[in-house]
């Protein structure tokens, strides 16, 4: 019955009848056609991608062939101009409050001073004054004064220095309201082809932002990160202990919810001292090639982190030996990168695999203080893959340490990189696990395809209120209670939708099989769709919200034990899915005898033609 029937008449009609694979007949007048819009942009400005063009395709006809000489010259370009708005800004800061403004970068070494000198008076000065000054910076032992200690300006023609610094006046980096650093070289990143390789996916801004928030680090606290990228996740640390440190009047967030003129006045002086010590913010990364650590280093300095601990180690490996040094971990490590198993740490050669996702695991509970924190993203792979490695580290989560939260991220959360299914795991070492909060993500704020544009739907907000509220009792209840109240609300109204698809699927038989289907029936037709429209419009906005409701939950540990520790939020969620509309055998049966009869008619009537 799967099959298509045909009934042709060469007076009345032309249909195609089908049988969908919950039993119901289905009547098609014409074939559907689809269509997939598909890009690749990285920066939604579209002013500021064609301005990043021109400045590659300048560097490019410059001399700089090689794209990562191209990229680095960027990055420092770019350091040096916001280090001259940072200054700016700290400059109105002093103003505003009323305060002496303490230059923390000498006037000659300044942006907005050797980018108006003639073009090779200004090329000369940049490799002469510029480059020696910056491997000066960042001060004795920092990451930033030890990579920087082989830069080098490339650039060899003073035309092409003034035009590219032109180009990166234009882009006016400073009013953005976003840390464009980052998306500017990812997009150059994305011309080498290269972005994505070995599992190393830039994690999106405010993905890293709800992390933060949720683990919520202190001023005191030692944070790190043990395969840091471009240091995102350390820059938004530091700037969620100076928002949460800053007083309420002199804060402002711009309107996409990102804060500004962060300032920590509320910090102590040994809070601010604290944060000034290496061991606050401490990242690692095994970029052989120093490209990255170098736009790390420069990263951190640019958001405030005079003295940058960012080093090159590959912290998987047996040269690294820390232990119990963090109290907070955020990362998102590589997922599927190839691990030398010869090199393999001792402590992680028993976790029996080489898979680097597993691996980074081991490495936090191993790096975590006893009580320390920890947010990381690992693929979806790592809730509920069925190998032996895979199911003793879900174990160890939920009975030697405590598995606060696991919140399962859709799968366009990485595009345009990969569409691969993400999930962020929030564990407490050492602590004792009795339930664990799950949140079924569905949306970001983002298109989930490769153009990733801003869209209204974004469960964030309700995710950080969940996730703050998630020990009260009260809160909870209020939601249990309002999802008992939709569902009575929903039940008589999804039974009189049922009804009226029952009179459309029959309506739009009698309207195929009749000689004059545009005739009463039409009428009648139009009627039933009308007020299933009607009907469906009342639906929406509470199934919406039941749905919303439904996407947190709590499962017990015996529960997660039961089922082999597995983590999939679908496993448990209880999404209350609408009932589907099946039309009943005997109905389908007897359609299929009538059209058989209308068929044999239509067959005579030619052959008496005949």
């Amino acid at each position: 019955m799967q099959g298509k029937i045909r009934a042709l008449s060469y007076q009345r009609f032309a249909f195609r009848v089908g049988i969908h694979a919950n039993g119901n007949l289905y009547y098609n007048l014409q074939e559907e056609k689809q269509s997939a819009l598909s890009g690749d942009n990285l920066l939604t400005d579209p002013k500021l991608k064609s301005q990043v063009d021109q400045l590659w395709d300048k560097f490019w006809t410059g001399g700089l062939t090689n794209p990562l000489d191209a990229i680095e010259q960027f990055s420092y370009l770019l350091f040096l101009k916001r280090m001259d708005d940072n200054e700016n800004r700290k400059q109105r800061i002093a103003e505003r409050l009323h305060q002496p403004y303490l230059a923390g970068v000498e006037a000659d070494m300044r942006w907005s001073y050797w980018t108006n000198l003639k073009a090779d008076e200004a090329l000369k000065y940049l490799k002469e004054k510029i480059f020696p000054g910056l491997r000066e910076m960042g001060g004795n032992g920092s990451s930033f004064q030890l990579y920087m200690q082989n830069a080098e300006c490339k650039i060899n023609k003073g035309s092409l220095l003034i035009e590219a610094c032109k180009l990166i006046d234009g882009m006016e980096i400073n009013q953005q309201q976003q840390d464009v650093q980052g998306d500017l070289y990812e997009y150059l990143l994305s011309k080498l082809n290269s972005a994505g390789r070995n599992g190393q996916f830039r994690t999106p801004r405010h993905i890293i932002r709800m992390m933060v928030q949720m683990i919520a680090p202190r001023p005191k606290e030692r944070i790190g990160d043990l395969a840091a990228g471009t240091c995102g996740f350390l820059v938004n640390t530091y700037q969620y202990i100076l928002e949460t440190h800053t007083s309420p009047e002199i804060l402002h967030y711009d309107e996409d919810g990102w804060p500004h003129n962060l300032i920590g006045d509320k910090l102590s002086e040994e809070d601010m001292a604290a944060l000034k010590r290496p061991e606050a913010l401490r990242g690692f990364d095994n970029d052989s090639g120093m490209t990255m650590l170098r736009i790390g280093a420069m990263n951190l300095m640019l958001h405030g982190i005079e003295a940058p601990q960012f080093f090159y180690q590959d912290t998987l490996s047996k040269k690294y030996e820390q232990e119990r040094e963090y109290d907070v971990i955020l990362m998102n490590p590589p997922f599927k990168g190839a691990v030398d198993k010869d090199d393999l740490h001792i402590t992680l050669q028993p976790a029996g695999t080489t898979k680097s996702e597993l691996l980074f695991i081991h490495l936090i509970l191993r790096a975590l203080d006893m009580g320390g924190r920890c947010a990381v993203i690992v693929p979806d792979g790592v809730l509920f893959g069925s190998s032996r490695a895979h199911v003793e580290l879900r174990r160890k989560l939920v009975e030697e340490n405590r598995l606060d939260g696991v919140i399962s991220m859709p799968g366009g959360v990485f595009k345009p990189y990969a569409g691969v299914s993400t999930a962020v795991l929030l564990f407490t070492r050492g602590a004792k696990t009795e339930s664990i909060w799950f949140y079924d993500m569905a949306a970001d704020g983002f298109s989930l395809d490769d153009k990733r544009a801003a869209v209204p739907e974004n469960d964030i907000p309700d995710i950080l209120e969940c996730w703050k509220k998630r020990q009260n009792a009260g809160y909870a209840a209020q939601r249990e209670t309002r999802m008992a109240e939709l569902k009575e609300a929903l039940t008589p109204l999804n039974a009189e939708r049922l009804l009226m698809e029952a009179e459309i699927n029959r309506l739009t038989f009698e309207q195929v099989i009749s000689a004059n289907g545009d005739g009463p029936i039409a009428v009648e037709m139009q009627a039933a769709k009308s007020r299933l429209e009607e009907l469906q419009s009342r639906l929406a906005p509470l199934r919406k919200e039941y749905k919303q409701l439904a996407r947190q939950f709590r499962v017990t540990k015996e529960q997660v034990k039961a089922n082999k520790y597995d983590l999939s939020a679908s496993r448990y969620r209880e999404v209350g899915n609408e009932e589907i509309y099946y039309e009943k055998p005997e109905s389908t049966l007897l359609r299929l005898r009538q059209l058989n009869n209308i068929i044999d008619s239509e067959i005579e009537t030619l052959r008496n033609m005949l």
